[in-house]
């Protein structure tokens, strides 16, 4: 633990090192120009990118248990409002991302779902699950959600149902949300964080949870990390097999997908935890902590600082007036590193600037609790 706090030092660490990623490939100067490993899979697979967000719902998982101990793990008055004010709070600033600064707009194409909605959804049915189930029963409940989306997915899809226009995700949630609402980057209405795909990224907080409760009731030493990484291959191990009858996908959030990201979690959590609560060397850590004791703040600012530099911002006259987000890469990071590479210095300038503001939080002890 952190000295004279109640924080897991890794938990922070682990924590900041993917919010620092989620600013880096979600702002690059020109998505024409980014290095293969900060790109999304095209549709089966898993590059770096893919790890990032399935690791963010792996440490809410495991900050749940952490977060529950003060109501003794239980529902109970106290521990309900927090979960529903937490959950709506996500969910309201998900769809302020969405809307800012547009707020006059078409709120009949409005995209509904998005990251942080499924945070919140996520959240909010992974702590149900683990403060009314008991915890020797609860990977029964992760099989029958993981077991049964792969059946849903299976039997109610197409010729083939694991495909972009063949899957039964996207037909789910046009039912439901209306396809409208749904997320256009794929060339159809298909919504990545839609709400039928929600369903196994609740077993991605769970398992989490698992992980939680096994490092806060173990010693900081070999053990536990012993325990991790054993965990950790069989996980993604279990994740690799299943791929070959069940694609690893992210937009699917593939059961297999579940199990191989939540293997390679608990392995980097496991190498993490060695170094900053074994070893106690923790000054590295730092930079990351910044990000890592006001995640969520840092993840908002991000994207409203980014909507800033798109529509807010702009410079030049008449015609020739641009965003400052296209001006400032074209005119200042394109001449100094080139295309790609300004693309990557135009990411990491922005997550220079959030850290700059989060670093003024972390060092007056300000955590913004959601």
């Amino acid at each position: 633990m952190a000295k004279g706090t109640n924080r897991l030092v890794s938990l922070d660490i682990f924590r900041g090192l993917t919010v620092f990623f989620m600013i880096i490939v979600n702002t690059p100067g020109s998505w024409e120009h980014v290095y293969a490993p900060l790109r999304h899979a095209k549709w089966h697979g898993c590059t770096p990118t893919d790890l990032v967000f399935p690791f963010f719902l792996f440490i809410v998982g495991v900050s749940l248990w952490y977060s529950m101990k003060k109501y003794g793990h239980e529902i109970n008055t106290g521990s309900l409002l927090r979960i529903f004010r937490r959950t709506i709070t996500i969910f309201a600033l998900g769809l302020l991302l969405a809307i800012f600064p547009r707020f006059v707009r078409d709120y009949s194409t409005l995209r509904i779902m998005g990251v942080l909605q499924r945070i919140a959804l996520a959240y909010f049915f992974g702590a149900i699950f683990c403060l009314t189930i008991k915890r020797d029963y609860l990977w029964i409940v992760i099989a029958v959600i993981l077991v049964g989306y792969y059946a849903i997915l299976g039997i109610f899809g197409g010729p083939d149902p694991y495909s972009l226009q063949g899957n039964i995700a996207s037909k789910f949630d046009a039912a439901i949300l209306g396809q409208k609402h749904l997320y256009g980057g794929f060339g159809i209405p298909f919504d990545p964080e839609g709400l039928l795909s929600t369903l196994p990224a609740i077993c991605t907080v769970l398992i989490g949870f698992y992980i939680g409760e096994l490092i806060g009731k173990s010693a900081a030493d070999g053990k536990t990390v012993l325990k991790l990484i054993l965990l950790g291959i069989a996980s993604t191990g279990l994740g690799l097999l299943w791929g070959l009858l069940f694609p690893i996908n992210k937009p699917l959030w593939t059961s297999s997908y579940v199990l191989y990201t939540a293997g390679l979690g608990m392995l980097l959590l496991a190498i993490i935890y060695l170094i900053a609560d074994v070893w106690k060397l923790q000054k590295w850590g730092v930079p990351f902590m910044v990000f890592g004791t006001n995640a969520l703040f840092s993840y908002f600012l991000a994207g409203i600082w980014t909507r800033m530099m798109l529509y807010v911002i702009k410079m030049g006259e008449g015609e020739e007036k641009i965003s400052f987000y296209t001006w400032f890469y074209d005119k200042v990071c394109v001449p100094v590193a080139g295309n790609l590479n300004g693309s990557l210095m135009f990411a990491l300038i922005q997550v220079l600037i959030i850290w700059g503001i989060s670093y003024i939080l972390y060092r007056k002890k300000v955590f913004i609790r959601l």
